[in-house]
């Protein structure tokens, strides 16, 4: 597969088998986040790798919609950043969980970005100090996403390039 080929086969997926992920995949997603470029080369990032149940059901109740994958996934990675240690966190641990989803397609497991990071609870307790309590998170790494991760348990299209936005695509000036 070629890169561009992996790019328009990554696509979010919210349902997984529940088929526990091979330890050298995890391995190698991990390290792609950890291969990740960041600002000065800071490497602030701080992955939670989560896979026990219990856990991943609580931390599916970090927002009242859109984190339910959490529950069903076999492995969930949270994403935080030393906020004390770089300006650009959020962008760093956006790349990082970025190389993390390519790394999980090429491997044939799925994964969704669950954003954390400006989110709330249903009783209105931010997503990130919920997570951060959860886990044990110092303060000063406040959390980007979470990825849930697993086996494919359903089948989405091909990303459809003949619907790119090359309308917002500016050469030299807008």
């Amino acid at each position: 597969m070629t890169f561009h080929d992996l790019l328009i086969a990554r696509r979010s997926i919210r349902r997984y088998t529940p088929e526990k992920i091979d330890p050298e995949h995890v391995r190698l997603i991990l390290e792609a986040g950890l291969l990740a470029p960041t600002s000065k080369s800071s490497r602030a990032w701080q992955f939670i790798v989560v896979e026990d149940e219990d856990m991943l059901q609580r931390l599916s109740q970090c927002k009242p919609m859109g984190a339910a994958p959490i529950a069903k996934c076999p492995l969930a990675i949270v994403i935080a950043v030393d906020s004390t240690a770089t300006e650009p966190w959020i962008e760093d641990g956006s790349v990082a969980a970025s190389y993390m989803q390519l790394q999980a397609e090429d491997l044939g497991l799925g994964s969704c970005w669950i954003q954390v990071r400006g989110r709330f609870t249903a009783d209105g307790i931010p997503s990130e100090e919920y997570v951060q309590e959860a886990l044990g998170i110092p303060e000063t790494c406040p959390v980007v996403c979470i990825l849930s991760i697993g086996h494919k348990d359903e089948q989405r299209k091909l990303q459809d390039v003949e619907k790119l936005r090359w309308e917002n695509v500016h050469i030299a000036k807008w």
